[in-house]
């Protein structure tokens, strides 16, 4: 499959900033998309629009072999049914009227499978189905899916979709991990934070890294993906004829255990570690397998790799990008 243009939604989001300047680099040519945050990356063809305008898709896709759809709102009850829902529906459509897409990527999450908030005993593959948590997004990215699997098996239309796990890119994992600001994601530590040995740390503004574990004392489990993967699992899927008609799996080389990964960031960045009981959490993980064998996915950031460069993202004095969702 010969894949030479290819449009991206979302192109200035966490994960379609770090794949844009890969396509360029690969010898794609790209258009971008732009919404609200300006892309000005040399080789990125920009159009100015908004995904929920019907009259966009069409114009889009015009002289384009592939679309990679990122674009997405999080937990916004006002606009996610406009971007994500109505907006997967104009791209879909504007292809399989258009005649001429080869590949339409879609970006899906592992929150369509409920991860974490519901109990999830065995490796999670691709034929799990559809069971998201509560939330727009989870609901959305279920609703996307489906949109995809329909236009797939009523048009026909060259659909590979991508679940992403939750995506640590700059310094997440330890925006995550550690007690002081910036948050990100869930739980809220501090709402953990029942003994007075725990309030201390709130009250004093003492840092620290949490080490999350079940009402039993058993570390909590979680599968997560660094931007690097993500970006390989992308590259992977363009032109891919095998990734045609199918969903691929795209997380970290293992899950890990928040006391490996809390041990590890403590000796890093010099802080202790405290233990938070969390009774609502679940363990999950991710079969790799399909991924591996049909895609070619060879992800390589472990956890401790996703932690290092956490720190160097820190030493290096960047800042982080503004999120307009903490998770």
């Amino acid at each position: 499959m010969q894949i030479r243009n290819i449009l991206i939604t979302g192109g200035s989001g966490k994960i379609g900033k770090n794949v844009l300047p890969e396509l360029v680099a690969a010898g794609y040519c790209v258009r971008a998309i732009q919404h609200e945050a300006p892309i000005t990356l040399p080789g990125v063809d920009t159009m100015e629009g908004d995904l929920g305008d019907p009259a966009l898709a069409p114009k889009a896709i015009e002289d384009m072999d592939a679309v990679i759809h990122l674009a997405n709102v999080k937990e916004c009850r006002e606009t996610f049914m406009r971007t994500n829902v109505q907006g997967t529906f104009q791209l879909l459509d504007a292809c399989k009227n258009s005649g001429h897409i080869k590949q339409f990527i879609q970006a899906g999450s592992d929150a369509r499978a409920g991860i974490y908030f519901s109990p999830r005993p065995n490796p999670l593959d691709e034929t799990f189905p559809h069971s998201a948590y509560p939330g727009y997004y989870a609901f959305s990215k279920v609703l996307e899916e489906t949109m995809c699997e329909q236009y797939r098996i009523q048009y026909k239309l060259p659909i590979t979709v991508l679940r992403f796990s939750w995506v640590y890119d700059e310094d997440d994992i330890l925006a995550h991990a550690t007690l002081l600001p910036p948050h990100f994601g869930v739980p809220t530590w501090r709402d953990l934070a029942h003994t007075p040995e725990q309030k201390e740390f709130f009250e004093k503004g003492i840092d620290a890294v949490a080490c999350m574990v079940h009402p039993d004392g058993k570390p909590c489990i979680r599968h997560v993906v660094s931007i690097r993967d993500v970006v390989h699992g992308v590259l992977q899927a363009v032109g891919n004829q095998s990734a045609i008609g199918a969903a691929f799996a795209i997380a970290a080389p293992s899950a890990f255990a928040y006391d490996v990964m809390s041990e590890y960031a403590s000796r890093k960045l010099d802080i202790p570690v405290v233990r938070f009981v969390n009774e609502i959490a679940h363990d999950f993980q991710h079969s790799l397998a399909k991924s591996r064998s049909i895609l070619g996915y060879n992800p390589q950031c472990d956890i401790f790799r996703i932690v290092d460069d956490a720190v160097a993202f820190r030493k290096s004095g960047r800042q982080r990008s503004p999120l307009k969702y903490p998770g």
